[in-house]
């Protein structure tokens, strides 16, 4: 099959850059990004895999926070009233 695309420059200057960088003919670039298109798009995303890369981006390190809130908050309600 032979696919005709318009690209805007922009990303055409970074296709050509990333071609060259890794020394790979266009047509097995494009082979490679539709075959993981489809494969991605063939696995129904649950909640956790839409939000995978967010969990844990936070941590305060204490496994017990969300358990002591009450605590920790009277704490930081005591802190502010002592300024």
């Amino acid at each position: 099959m032979t696919i005709s695309i318009r690209l805007d420059p922009g990303l055409k200057t970074a296709l050509q850059r990333r071609l060259s960088e890794r020394d790979l003919p266009l047509s097995a670039f494009v082979r490679q990004a539709i075959s993981e298109k489809l494969e991605r798009e063939g696995q129904e995303a649950g909640p956790y895999a839409i939000g995978e890369h967010l969990f844990g981006r936070y941590s305060s390190g204490e496994t017990d926070r969300s358990e002591r809130r009450k605590q920790i908050l009277r704490e930081q309600f005591r802190e502010q009233r002592r300024r």
